[in-house]
């Protein structure tokens, strides 16, 4: 990475900002491909196995790329090797197949594999009992926070395909699978779907790729891709993608602990909806008005502060109408609840809650209905940052915050903000106190870390801080500088007026004015020639050796442009010494140029030039 940024850096800056980051994608990155690649070159090794001839079926490229990931390129480069090939016909025709099929369905699940109310009450005439999925609550932690999950082998008690149950289903199926028991977690209470893989008890080569993961009726659904051939009454064994569960349990939990904080914060703001991913969670909530950065922060260390005490998480099922008596408990009372329901409660037992309903428990700690997963102690949620708060509707706001590695992301970024902050402020008070280069450089600084802030993913209320001191920053630099150019202005006028009582009504004046870059102002001073001595030829010249650079204006009577001496000439005279551009016409001209040391020189040929045309005539 070190090499990386130092040869690549200067065509791609973004890289040298935060290399930490760019590790930790590609790090994600190729432990997600290292997976992709294990379960597809299985996949592969099947194939060719089976293969009469050395042409690889198009469809299963396409499977390949579809269900694992397997990139087209690297099935070809493996296929080259074996002196194989890819139909590349197949491959477009199923590719094409697949995307009419996404476009039909939209988002939800296919109606071709769905549960629909006549294939739930075909699933009870048979006799099919529901789904036991008490299994996804089979997890135990180790003291550093390790999670271990356990496993599950389920029997196949239906086979949905093309809207109807069948009894088996064969290689390239995409179908829905229903078990007696699961240890998925299927999509509700706002926490989304597992994915993972379901491989067949004593064949290995027969695989089922989890895509989607619902519950209906009480039948737990898991939609897929099969490899190999699968039939009611196999048993599969059933691989969740164990980290993205375990991220998950973390932003369910630190949505309860964010409910709580709310609650203290805001006093009545009632949930109207949450999402909780592998990457982020959403909460959504009633208030009248948004949140200040102040709320923000303090709900954000109020969550921070709960994760810290490692508290435990106790859940356990109660009649619904005595939980619905807990006082202070968090539940949305407009859904309907299971009986009995499932309550988790942080940091107190639920049995000693449960037996003093009235009493004052459930207000000092986040006690909530939910039938989710979630961690077993606070501690192992990690770090927690509110990256968003935003309004939704009318009265309802909405929280996007992150926990875990994201959220340590979010901070690490936010501590380089903060040090880019800090030296730029530093900067801004030596240029206040005249010791640092001009306030134009400072602003546009100001202005690009601006944009930086508000496009990164840091805790929301420090963006906010970040924001506020820099539109401060700003403006006291814009206050500041225009109030040096309108004291420049003066400077400008006075100096003309000093040179105009030293030189009387000298035909042709070329002088210096101290007024840095400010080309404004060195124009006021030529005007001053212009209104007091109209028959003089004036050129006036001014440095700034901060920058470099020396600016020149000049103005010419036409009656004396008539006599020779034009203005765009008068600076074209010595403008190749000082290594600038110019502009003008017969009567006015400017330039500028970087060769400051010159100065007296240009004067001197200025004066030459402007003699020798006026004396020609």
């Amino acid at each position: 990475m070190v090499s990386l940024c130092c040869f690549q850096g200067s065509a791609f800056p973004e890289i040298t900002k935060d290399p930490q980051d760019i590790i930790d994608i590609i790090n994600e990155e190729e432990q997600q491909f290292l997976k992709t690649l294990a379960r597809g070159k299985r996949l592969f090794e099947r194939t060719i196995a089976k293969l009469t001839g050395n042409v690889i079926p198009g469809e299963v490229a396409w499977r390949l790329y579809d269900t694992y990931g397997f990139p087209l390129d690297l099935t070809q480069l493996m296929s080259e090797e074996r002196n194989l090939s890819v139909n590349m016909d197949e491959y477009d025709a199923a590719k094409e197949k697949a995307q009419i099929i996404a476009r039909a369905k939209g988002s939800g699940v296919d109606d071709a594999v769905n549960l629909d109310v006549h294939a739930i009450s075909e699933l009870k005439r048979k006799g099919v009992v529901v789904t036991d999925d008490s299994y996804k609550y089979g997890y135990k932690a180790d003291g550093s926070g390790e999670y271990t999950f356990e496993p599950v082998t389920g029997q196949v008690v239906a086979l949905r395909l093309n809207r109807q149950f069948v009894d088996k289903v064969a290689s390239g199926s995409q179908c829905g699978i229903v078990l007696d028991k699961t240890c998925c977690y299927a999509e509700q209470g706002g926490q989304i779907y597992d994915l993972g893989f379901m491989v067949k008890e004593g064949d290995e080569e027969t695989e089922f790729a989890l895509s989607d993961v619902q519950v209906r009726g009480g039948y737990v659904l898991h939609v897929g891709t099969v490899e190999g051939t699968i039939r009611v009454g196999d048993k599969l064994r059933i691989v969740i993608d164990e980290s993205r569960r375990r991220l998950t349990m973390s932003n369910h939990t630190a949505t309860h602990l964010l409910n709580f904080a709310l609650r203290n914060q805001l006093g009545e703001a009632d949930q109207k909806g949450s999402l909780v991913m592998p990457d982020r969670l959403r909460f959504d909530f009633t208030a009248k008005s948004p949140m200040t950065t102040e709320q923000i922060k303090n709900s954000e260390n109020i969550v921070a502060d709960i994760v810290g005490e490692d508290s435990a998480i106790y859940a356990k099922e109660a009649p619904l109408p005595v939980a619905k008596e807990i006082h202070g408990l968090r539940a949305m009372f407009e859904e309907a609840y299971p009986d009995p329901v499932r309550i988790l409660s942080v940091g107190i037992r639920v049995e000693d809650i449960v037996s003093d309903p009235s009493g004052p428990a459930a207000t000092k700690t986040s006690v909530e209905f939910c039938g989710g997963t979630h961690v077993l102690k606070t501690g192992h949620i990690g770090p927690f940052a509110i990256i968003a708060e935003e309004a939704l509707a009318k009265g309802v706001r909405r929280i996007v915050a992150l926990t875990g590695p994201a959220a340590s992301n979010s901070h690490r970024k936010c501590a380089m903000l903060q040090k880019s902050l800090h030296d730029l402020e530093g900067d801004v008070k030596q240029q206040q106190t005249g010791e640092f280069g001009e306030s134009e450089q400072l602003v546009k600084r100001i202005i690009q870390l601006n944009e930086e802030v508000m496009a990164s993913v840091i805790p929301v209320w420090q963006k906010d801080a970040m924001r506020e001191l820099l539109q401060s920053m700003k403006k006291q630099l814009l206050d500041g500088e225009k109030a040096s150019k309108k004291l420049l202005l003066k400077q400008a006028t006075d100096r003309a007026k000093e040179i105009l009582a030293a030189n009387g009504d000298k035909p042709v004046v070329v002088d210096v004015v101290e007024v840095g870059s400010f080309a404004k102002a060195l124009s006021e001073a030529v005007q001053q020639f212009k209104k007091s001595t109209p028959k003089t030829a004036v050129l006036l010249f001014s440095v700034d050796k901060k920058e470099g650079k020396i600016i020149y204006q000049c103005q010419v009577p036409k009656s004396v442009a008539e006599s020779g001496l034009k203005a765009d000439d008068w600076v074209k005279s010595f403008s190749d010494l000082l290594g600038g551009k110019v502009g003008g016409k017969d009567l006015a001209a400017q330039g500028s140029g970087s060769n400051v040391q010159a100065l007296d020189e240009a004067m001197r040929l200025a004066r030459e030039f402007a003699a020798m045309n006026l004396k020609s005539q």
